[in-house]
């Protein structure tokens, strides 16, 4: 008969059991359908209630039962107590799981309204740099908050914790002094992140390879080179070293291409089909075309052309297609350009110099820097408003015009 009442005693445990994991799942069930409803007029919520549903199904599972076997367990009070921190424990890590997912969800929605797909997106590409750095100290943070509280929870470490932090001076200058180059790294990460240096899709030349930032993390930048190579470096290296972040402010660019051509060569006829090429291409933006003399040593003429593109691919296709173009004119219809070796022998001859000094002068063509407004703004950004001023007081000079 001592039997009988214990013997209903474990009947009762395990309709107590069931009844709360069906208690929690019909309670999941409700609470899906409701946050359906609610979101369903907000775009950006429509995911939740599936990013939610196994972290929430199973916080409530674990606290339901839970509370049925604290209620109903018929057990010593030892056994009693073990199965109450075993619960508890379970209940800091379902909770855990719960809080990152809902904290990665909502970082997800502030990250979701900047659009990588349009054509300035340095803003949207800073956001998403910072943001996939916060989602990772995220998921630390709340990992080491899970761990710290699971090992609060035995009542040894509550009691050694006053040693614990009475050492923590020589603990964390051991730890500085163990782990410098990892913390190093891990410092270098967050600078990076919230200075703005380098973003995720920045264009980049680092050790003399050109590729784009393909990911950044606590402790090292992933760089995605032209060819489909990964450059793997430690964080520190964009703290400590020179390099060329491309698209820091934008992605137009200004590039050139370079000629060593004969004395012979006629600068004006280049001009005339360097229009000519770039009226019939997309490649070129339109901001900068200039086509220049810039040495003349050595028994060649080096002539270098100056174009801006919208972004650095679109750039290096641009003077490729230059290339191509204006070496095929030279050979078409200025083979007198093509680059020669000469040697005279005796006096030179003197035709050559009386239809250079017979030829009219020629009035600069425009440069890089001056002949337009254009050109004078950029040389402006060189010399501190020089530029500027000076094209100013010329104009003044030379007094009101027929117009005026």
């Amino acid at each position: 008969m001592s039997d009988l009442p214990s013997h209903h005693n474990w009947i009762a445990f395990g309709i107590a059991v069931a009844a709360a994991i069906v208690f929690g799942i019909v309670v999941t069930a409700v609470g899906a359908f409701v946050s359906r409803l609610a979101v369903r007029t907000h775009a950006h919520f429509t995911t939740l209630p599936a990013r939610l549903r196994r972290p929430f199904r199973v916080l409530l599972l674990v606290v339901f039962d839970w509370i049925a076997v604290h209620v109903t367990l018929p057990a010593p009070a030892a056994v009693r107590h073990a199965v109450d921190h075993g619960f508890l424990i379970l209940t800091i890590v379902a909770a855990a799981w719960f809080a990152s997912r809902m904290l990665l969800f909502f970082e997800d929605i502030g990250v979701s309204r900047y659009r990588l797909d349009v054509p300035d997106n340095r803003v949207a590409r800073r956001v998403h740099t910072q943001m996939t750095i916060l989602r990772r100290l995220t998921v630390v943070a709340i990992v080491i908050v899970a761990v710290a509280a699971i090992l609060l929870s035995y009542p040894e470490v509550r009691v050694v914790g006053a040693s614990v932090l009475a050492s923590a001076g020589v603990v964390s200058v051991i730890a500085g002094l163990a782990a410098q180059s990892t913390l190093g790294n891990l410092f270098a990460g967050l600078q990076l992140a919230f200075n703005g240096a380098i973003r995720v899709d920045d264009v980049v030349v680092v050790q003399g390879e050109w590729g784009r930032i393909e990911e950044i993390t606590l402790t090292y930048i992933v760089v995605h080179i032209w060819d489909d190579r990964r450059l793997v470096l430690p964080s520190t290296y964009f703290t400590t070293q020179p390099f060329e972040n491309w698209t820091r402010h934008s992605a137009e660019l200004l590039g050139s291409v370079d000629f060593d051509l004969d004395w012979r060569v006629e600068p004006a006829r280049m001009r005339e089909q360097l229009d000519l090429i770039l009226a019939h291409t997309d490649l070129w933006d339109g901001r900068v075309k200039v086509l220049q003399v810039t040495d003349a040593v050595g028994g060649f003429v080096h002539v270098r052309i100056l174009l801006t593109a919208r972004d650095s691919p679109t750039l290096f296709d641009l003077r490729c297609h230059v290339r191509e173009s204006m070496i095929a004119w030279i050979q078409r219809e200025s083979d007198i350009s093509l680059p020669r070796q000469r040697v005279i022998v005796g006096e030179a001859p003197k035709r050559a110099a009386a239809r250079t000094a017979a030829a009219p002068p020629q009035a600069p063509a425009e440069g890089l820097f001056t002949g337009s407004f254009e050109a004078i703004r950029r040389a402006d950004h060189f010399t501190q408003g020089e530029a500027l001023a000076e094209a100013a007081d010329a104009q003044a000079d030379e007094g009101p015009t027929e117009e005026s």
